[in-house]
């Protein structure tokens, strides 16, 4: 694939333009890509103190007592969405759902245990140990490729 950046001082807005001889696979996950709309900002509470999580470093996020909390290598904040609003908010390609209560990040997986009978268990880099819950099980193996 060729890529050609062109610097206009005329042009107000970027503008992106795919030629092509005919529509691949390639192609429809470059648009596809591109179209996404950007991850947005989260925010939450450590103490009294509001502060903004920088995507990356949220390890999990979860729901608990009625509240929902984000995991990060800062430590654990309340937030003020609810799961299924975060889920809208984070980017796609790194979180995943695993259960009703439960959201991921896959770059923050150690491992994935398949042994468990109709379950998976999943191990996050700060040493958590957490499970898909089976209703979530055919949507993680597609996103692994298995």
């Amino acid at each position: 694939m060729q890529i050609e950046i062109k610097i206009d001082s005329s042009c107000t807005e970027p503008r992106i333009v795919v030629v092509t001889d005919r529509m691949t696979d390639e192609v429809k996950e470059v648009v596809k890509k591109l179209s996404e709309e950007s991850p947005q900002i989260l925010t939450g509470f450590r103490g009294d103190a509001l502060e903004v999580i920088e995507q990356p470093e949220i390890i999990r996020i979860y729901a608990a007592l009625g509240k929902v909390f984000a995991v990060t290598e800062k430590g654990e904040y309340t937030l003020r969405l609810r799961l299924y609003e975060l889920e809208n908010r984070l980017d796609k390609n790194r979180f995943v759902r695993i259960s009703h209560s439960e959201i991921i990040n896959l770059k923050k997986v150690r491992g994935f245990d398949l042994s468990f009978a109709g379950t998976i268990c999943v191990t996050l880099s700060n040493g958590t140990v957490t499970y898909v819950s089976r209703r979530y099980v055919a949507r993680i193996k597609q996103v692994l490729g298995i």
